[in-house]
């Protein structure tokens, strides 16, 4: 099993429609081989902004690292603009091996 996960840092106000962005959004991972389950979650909130993260679980790396090669992948990013501000950097990338 392998889990995909992105950190967001949401400025201070974004944090209800960032969540309403990812609640509305087309994410097409249904039509991916491979793919089990996703969630996003909010952590904790600090003065500069709010720590978010989505949480993919797939079959293995490969059947990921095949969604970020796919159409799905391409149509589901087509989608994601976020308001002028929102975002306080790029995401934060982070892929973990499930040994146990």
């Amino acid at each position: 099993m392998f889990i995909a996960m992105n950190r967001f840092k949401i400025a201070p106000g974004f944090e209800d429609p960032f969540e309403e962005m990812w609640r509305n959004r087309r994410s097409y991972l249904d039509e991916v081989p491979g793919f089990r389950e996703f969630h996003l979650l909010r952590g904790p909130k600090e003065e500069t902004h709010t720590l978010f993260a989505s949480h993919s679980v797939w079959d293995s790396r490969k059947a990921f690292e095949a969604w970020t090669d796919s159409e799905a992948f391409r149509k589901a990013h087509s989608q994601a603009r976020s308001p002028e501000g929102m975002h306080l950097s790029h995401p934060q990338f982070e892929g973990f091996e499930v040994v146990l």
